[in-house]
Parts: structure tokens; sequence; C-alpha cells
């Protein structure tokens, strides 16, 4: 230390303290472990994280949280007894995803099973494929043991019945005869083809339609995996699979880089891979909330009305959000655990 020089240490510790304290207020502060999931689904936010704090793996912790939302039935779009298709069936779609080896296990139009989150996980376990669909899926769940359940509940079969009642309002066909916006099927294709606007267009969003749950997990030594797991869209076409199941789109995580989930319009969101954008804009050591945005702003481009969020993490804890701001939908809430939170903790963010 130079003569006349004063000691630094007494005045940058007030300073580093400031620095610190507005990190942790922010939500932001970088800390390992890290569980994020998609809306404002507490138990399976509490189930992945005491999963991890007991020693379990990240899979393990993923596994745990989106199974608790499946049992749960979180927000009716979420395991058994919810959004039935167009003839009264609930299917569900499930994927996991190992950041370390860059395995992926999935799901979709599964039948007759609950657990399609512990199937997806089976899927990298047990075989070399990466997604099963339909009734081959069933099978083979059924193969791994488990219980083969009816999925229908009174509460999707009252859905069920309310929408034919309105005939089958809404749905999701388009240039097809009988009219699909004012009566039932079965459809044939139309003589003439005409290009039709998305019904989703400036109207009012029902955010219970296309919800999904998606988590993030991080554990202490950076390891990374996530998940999905989904009923899908209310009153789909049978055989319909949405974003959740398909790597990239649903959810995606590399430990090299980080990790995000999407949730929201499926049919729409997966032509974007957006979950897979998020990450690599991580690697380049964008910030997670800016990777976030960046990917809502893409797809806003195209279709500015659509319904979406994105999670993302980066390795070192960071995390961040973003959605599509729409009649309906102008905030969007998830859950953030980790150290500095003490306890899993709702955060909210304004969309753009």
């Amino acid at each position: 230390m130079g003569r006349g020089s004063r000691p630094r240490g007494p005045f940058l510790l007030p300073l580093l303290l400031l620095l610190l304290l507005a990190a942790v207020a922010s939500g932001e502060a970088p800390s390992l472990p890290l569980v994020l999931n998609t809306w404002p689904f507490r138990k399976a936010a509490e189930a992945a994280w005491s999963t991890l704090l007991a020693g379990g793996s990240e899979l393990d912790a993923v596994e745990k949280g989106c199974g608790q939302c499946e049992v749960e039935q979180c927000d009716g779009s979420v395991g058994y007894g919810g959004h039935p298709d167009e003839h009264g069936e609930t299917t569900l779609d499930a994927m996991i995803m190992d950041g370390n080896t860059m395995e992926v296990g999935a799901v979709a139009d599964l039948r007759r099973v609950k657990n399609a989150i512990g199937v997806a996980r089976k899927v990298i376990e047990h075989t070399q494929h990466t997604l099963l669909v339909g009734e081959s899926a069933s099978l083979f769940a059924e193969s791994m043991g488990f219980p083969s359940e009816d999925l229908t509940t009174q509460s999707s079969l009252s859905m069920y019945l309310q929408w034919l009642n309105r005939n089958c309002q809404p749905n999701f066909w388009k240039s097809v005869t009988p009219d699909a916006s004012k009566s039932c099927g079965p459809y044939k294709q139309a003589a003439k083809f005409t290009k039709e606007e998305r019904s989703v267009s400036k109207k009012r969003i029902d955010v219970h339609n296309h919800d999904t749950i998606g988590m993030i997990v991080i554990g202490q030594n950076g390891s990374i995996a996530v998940g999905t797991s989904t009923n899908g869209a209310d009153h789909k076409i049978q055989g319909r699979v949405g974003d959740s199941p398909i790597a990239g789109a649903g959810a995606y995580a590399d430990s090299t880089a980080g990790a995000a989930a999407a949730t929201g319009d499926g049919d729409l969101m997966m032509r974007f891979l957006p979950s897979y954008q998020a990450v690599e804009y991580m690697r380049t050591g964008m910030d997670p909330t800016i990777a976030c945005q960046k990917v809502i702003s893409r797809i806003q481009k195209y279709e500015p009305y659509f319904f979406g969020a994105v999670i993302c993490a980066n390795t070192s804890g960071s995390y961040g959000a973003a959605c599509n701001k729409v009649s309906g939908f102008t905030q969007f809430h998830f859950m953030a655990s980790n150290p500095t939170l003490k306890q899993p903790s709702e955060q909210i963010i304004d969309c753009i």
C-alpha cells in the first residue's frame, strides 16, 4: 500500500453488501441448487426441492415435481381427469431430459396411465428410443409395471358434455364441411381450401386451455435436468401432440449452457423450438431474462397475439422468464427455489 493511500476494505465491504442485497431483492442472485417451474404450482416446486435436499438426483427431482402435479391435476391442465379430446378422452404427454448425457425420454397421446412423467423416465432407462406415442406407449408403460386406469372423471365428462351442447365450440378444425365454427363433426375436407385466421387472434386468452408444467432443476454441481407434463389442449383433435413432449420445444437442458421450458399454445410454439433457442442464447453468455425475451419476441414477429411464456436458467443459477402480452394475460407467475429464497417462492413478471 503506497503512502497516503487509504484502506479499501472498510469502504468496499458496504458496497459489496449493498450489491448483494440488491441482487437478493431482485430474486435473481445466482445460487445453486435451483428449481424453477412454470405457473404457481407450489406443491410441485416443494416436491422437487425436498427431493434435492434429501439427496435425490436432478432427474429424481424433476420426476417428483412433475409427478406431484399429475397427482394434483394442477389447474386441470396436468394429469388425469382434465382437458378431454373431441371424443371425450383424456390423454397425457410428458418428457424428461438429462442435460449431462442429452438423453431424452418422452411419451405422447398416452392412454390409461396416470404417471406420464414416470413413463417418460422409463423410456430413458429401459429403451434406446426417445419418444413413444399412443396405444403403444400405453402398452410399454404397462410392461414397466404402471397400472392401467381410467383417466376420465366426472369433471372431464361434464366438460365434454357441455362442449357437445355448445355445438362443439370451440374446436381445432378448419376448411372442412360441415362448417366447424357452427357444428360438430364428423368432418370432411371442404371442396375448396380457404385460408382461415387462427381463432386465437385478438381474442381474450383462456390461460387454462394450454397450460402445462415445465420444470428446470440444477444441482449443486451444475448438473441440469428438465421435464414437462400435460394433458394437452382442451377438446383437441384425437391424436394431437403439442410441444410438451418435444425436446427443444417443451423444454431443453444442456449442463454446459443452461435450460429452458415453455408453456402456452403448443401447436404454435413448437414451430419455433423456443426452449432450444433460449439455451443457445445463454450459451453465448446472454442473461437468462434477455434470452427468454428474445425467444418471445421472435415468435411475436409471426404471431403477435399468441399465448405463451418461457422460463430460463443458466449454469450459475441465474434465472428469468418472459411472456407475450395479450388480452387476459399480462403477467406470468412461476415458482423458484434456491438457497437464497430459503423456500419455494412465487415470482411474477410483466409480459412484453
